[in-house]
């Protein structure tokens, strides 16, 4: 059986009573149509249960998608030092439940009201609405920011400053095609990844600590 992020529910129920109606009127070829609609809905509200080992040595990714940069930045919000900024793009495809990289305590939270570009684009780091998690690590800070897409109108971030978290637990997901950045003290820790690759959330190791 599939779980479902509770985001979700509301929008799945609406598609399948679309369905049902387009059924009841005799409308077969919309019906079918939206059928596959329906079905996507489903598809992209999953949060799968996916089993993975707590790795304190590990930075592991926030995000299901493809990663398209791995770059050294500043980052003056929260880490007020030079970083490395990995960036994780989620097509419509991809799950949207984001979890967190590393155990730690959510000590600073931001959110930016902005445009809605391409996410996958350089630009929508700055310019696009986004939302800001800073975690107090035993390694140090990080910072995980979820960021908006063209399609997407809804960042969900779950827990409050002062949260102690654990790696692989929800931190929230974005709604209709997304970016995740995660950013850490560019000394601190040795990027996994590169640009291309593919992640599992919780699961795919992008970083390790120093």
């Amino acid at each position: 059986m599939i779980r479902i992020a509770p985001e979700g529910r509301w929008f799945i129920a609406a598609a399948w009573a679309i369905l049902l109606v387009l059924a009841l009127l005799g409308w077969w070829l919309a019906a079918v149509v939206w059928l596959v609609v329906a079905i996507w809905v489903v598809v992209f509200f999953r949060d799968p249960e996916r089993r993975w080992a707590s790795r304190p040595d590990l930075i592991v990714a926030p995000a299901d998608g493809r990663v398209v940069s791995v770059i050294r930045v500043e980052e003056p919000a929260f880490l007020a030092a030079p970083a490395t900024r990995i960036s994780i793009f989620m097509n419509v495809f991809d799950c949207h439940v984001n979890r967190y990289p590393t155990d730690g305590t959510v000590t600073y939270r931001q959110y930016n009201a902005g445009k809605f570009m391409h996410a996958a684009a350089e630009k929508s780091s700055a310019d696009n609405e986004q939302s800001s998690i800073g975690l107090a690590t035993a390694h140090g800070r990080l910072l995980v920011r979820q960021i908006a897409g063209w399609v997407a109108r809804r960042i969900v971030t779950d827990d409050p400053v002062g949260t102690p978290v654990h790696q692989g637990e929800r931190l929230g997901m974005i709604r209709f095609g997304s970016r995740v950045d995660v950013f850490f003290p560019e000394a601190a820790a040795t990027p996994l990844v590169q640009v291309g690759d593919r992640t599992l959330v919780g699961v795919t190791p992008v970083a390790r600590w120093n």
